[in-house]
């Protein structure tokens, strides 16, 4: 090839480069001279200076002239072919279908016929937990209407496909927060003292149990704040007292305005184990900092679990101590926020100050 086509054709690849072009992830690769790294096109990193890059077509390549894969986009990681995705979607739906069973991972080899070894990996790959794993959450979810709609307890576990209620129970603190008879109650025995006081951002509710915060939400209106908490603890002992950890709230209003910038109260949040480690790993962006969703999934070492990231973040139950705000887009727009785009970007615009006035004393 004449050097003036290598030279337009690289120029090709670094457009894409510079552009993120997600079509050619897995069929073109960068390395920087200066750092001696390569990393996939779509790479999150600030991009270095075109004189620093050359390009490869496979990781093979990039590795035998001496680069070292990026640590963020993980380049070495096997990319998934469209038609294993597809197989691993069809899984997904089988399982879903079962209702009240939970499959064999050899029924589920063979309905997309793929070795269990290569069925196992790649659908964690993709969907971040064990297909057995999928089928438990899944049946917890039904498990948790079924309980939530009245039913039964005993109706509701062997319709669910628990095959004893000892199997319930032992799983039940994990995957309810509380027994099967005070999930069913939602929340019944729980004693819950909320307050509410005007804020920067609107209004600020935080509730609390014997344990800690179990809730802090923001909005326009305090009886629409109040509404959301009582539908979440419907059958809770729910009173309202403004004076009962007073000083967990101004630290709160303290962080919102600027004046703190790291809180450390007790917390009672429920959720998922996936949940669960989203949020311990949002609580470890520093204030002032940023990252994306892709990032949070890595860190979590559930690289292509980048959605579900998403909907943890969505169902955060403790605005701004758990910093969901802190989450930005692969592309550096802000995405979503339960409680409104302009709040998450009034938070991130109050903590930016910090860092600007910190570098300037």
């Amino acid at each position: 090839m004449q050097l003036q086509q290598i030279s337009v054709l690289e120029e090709t690849f670094w457009e894409a480069v510079l552009s993120r072009d997600p079509t050619i992830d897995g069929k073109l690769f960068y390395g920087v001279r200066s750092t001696g790294i390569y990393c996939r096109p779509i790479c999150p990193s600030r991009r270095p200076n075109r004189n620093q890059v050359c390009f490869f077509q496979s990781v093979q390549e990039a590795e035998i002239a001496g680069f070292r894969a990026c640590k963020r986009c993980q380049p070495q990681l096997e990319t998934v072919p469209n038609t294993a995705k597809a197989k691993v979607l069809a899984v997904c739906r089988y399982i879903e279908a079962q209702g009240d069973r939970i499959p064999t991972l050899s029924e589920l080899c063979s309905h997309v016929r793929m070795s269990p070894s290569y069925l196992q990996r790649i659908f964690k790959q993709i969907i971040g937990v064990s297909p057995f794993q999928y089928a438990d959450a899944l049946r917890s979810q039904r498990l948790k209407q079924r309980l939530q709609e009245g039913e039964e307890i005993a109706h509701a576990l062997y319709d669910t496909g628990y095959g004893s209620s000892s199997q319930l129970y032992e799983k039940a603190p994990k995957q309810l927060g509380m027994t099967p008879k005070t999930y069913q109650q939602a929340g019944k025995a729980i004693n819950i003292v909320y307050a509410i006081a005007p804020c920067p951002l609107g209004y600020l509710l935080v509730a609390t149990t014997e344990k800690g915060i179990c809730a802090v939400k923001l909005g326009d209106k305090a009886n629409k704040l109040e509404h959301i908490l009582n539908q979440e603890f419907h059958q809770a002992q729910i009173v309202r007292d403004d004076h009962t950890h007073k000083e967990w709230i101004q630290a709160i209003l303290n962080l919102i305005a600027g004046d703190e910038t790291h809180l450390d109260l007790p917390l009672d949040v429920r959720g998922t184990a996936f949940q669960k480690q989203v949020w311990q790993a949002l609580q470890k962006i520093p204030y002032g900092k940023t990252c994306t969703y892709t990032e949070i999934a890595r860190d979590i070492a559930k690289p292509l679990a980048v959605r579900a990231v998403g909907n943890a973040c969505g169902a955060n139950p403790i605005a701004v101590i758990v910093p969901c705000h802190r989450v930005l887009r692969s592309d550096g727009s802000v995405g979503g926020y339960r409680w409104g785009i302009e709040r998450k970007q009034k938070l991130l615009i109050q903590e930016s100050k910090f860092l600007k006035d910190d570098s300037n004393t």
